[in-house]
């Protein structure tokens, strides 16, 4: 498959009709209604403030992203700085053949207000796709608190021709098309959690 495959793999849906809002900045939509004392105060109750250090440019910070199973720790996924997401090469996570599983990411906005956040993944075993998976995050303010955000429940595949190694390509993209950020990593499914 070429380079292009992969891309066409990681496009976010566009839903017809569709058409985002125009781009504007925190100072910007503060200054939307300032004359409506009401909406004022709803905006000032919401925390839009363009937070973040001056020296790091990223609106989106993806700090990790895990998986939770019942009864069992999860497992966390570093993806805080290029030098975590470069030591994902040659690491794998096992997945339990049968296993319910969910991912939940943590990540910071700063900066900005991103809209339509979402989160694609496509998932390959030799090199023929066998998931893809898209899911809207939503839209968030710039702040200095975390946001966590917790994906459905699935269930790994079992049986023997389940079992084995996956790829894993990974992004997060907003209603612009801006990609915050894309990664690769990988995972066996296996009879036990070893």
């Amino acid at each position: 498959m070429s380079g292009n495959d992969s891309n066409e793999d990681l496009a976010a849906t566009q839903t017809p009709g569709y058409k985002p809002p125009e781009k504007k900045t925190v100072e910007e939509l503060a200054q939307l209604d300032a004359q409506d004392e009401s909406l004022r105060k709803w905006k000032e109750s919401l925390g839009l403030k363009a937070a973040g250090p001056s020296d790091d440019p990223r609106k989106v910070i993806v700090l990790s992203l895990a998986m939770e199973t019942p009864d069992r720790p999860d497992v966390v996924v570093d993806l805080s700085t290029p030098a975590a997401i470069a030591a994902l090469k040659g690491q794998q996570m096992t997945i339990k053949e049968g296993a319910e599983y969910r991912l939940k990411v943590n990540f910071k906005v700063q900066h900005d207000v991103v809209s339509g956040l979402k989160y694609l993944h496509v998932v390959k075993r030799k090199g023929i796709r066998v998931d893809k998976a898209e899911e809207m995050l939503g839209s968030y303010g710039p702040s200095t608190e975390t946001y966590e955000k917790k994906f459905p429940t699935e269930v790994a595949p079992e049986g023997m021709l389940a079992r084995g190694h996956y790829d894993v390509k990974s992004k997060f993209v907003d209603d612009d098309n801006t990609t915050h950020l894309e990664w690769s990593w990988s995972f066996d499914i296996k009879k036990g959690w070893d």
